[in-house]
């Protein structure tokens, strides 16, 4: 089994097939297949209900682990590139995960409160200049008022 895992090719892939191709399409993709050592594996495996099942559930695995590889931007190196091991390997996904977001978000939140944290202190002072203004302003009206009439 071991031995299976290690030289395991994705047959789907090489045959330009997917893995709910039907037995028509199979066939057609065996005939066509130039490369005599590939055509004798997927023959071997894809045309025996038995086989084909068994090789389902690994192709499965094989292929929900280089979505999650890729997705965690772990790819083989250049010595694997071409090599049989690499036919489950993905272009690394480049979309950001979940704790990514949030540390960026949190960073965001920081920021923002270091900006007020600086500016704090100028932006009190002029609220209280601009209140106390706004008394002086509203109690000289009404001082004004209360001496303009008799």
């Amino acid at each position: 089994m071991t031995e299976t895992l290690l030289a395991m090719r994705d047959l789907y892939q090489r045959l330009s097939l997917t893995p709910g191709a039907d037995d028509n399409a199979i066939g057609t993709a065996l005939t066509q297949c130039q490369n005599s050592a590939l055509r004798q594996d997927a023959q071997t495996v894809l045309t025996v209900p038995d086989r084909r099942e068994k090789y389902d559930d690994l192709h499965a695995t094989l292929s929900d682990i280089g979505r999650l590889r890729a997705r965690l931007g772990l790819t083989h190196g250049a010595h694997w590139q071409g090599d049989v091991a690499n036919d489950f390997s993905l272009p690394p996904d480049h979309a950001i995960s979940r704790h990514d977001e949030l540390v960026d978000r949190v960073s965001h939140a920081i920021l923002l409160y270091n900006r007020w944290r600086r500016f704090r202190g100028p932006w009190l002072l002029v609220a209280l200049l601009a209140t106390a203004g706004s008394i002086g302003l509203a109690a000289g009206f009404a001082l004004c008022m209360s001496l303009g009439t008799p």
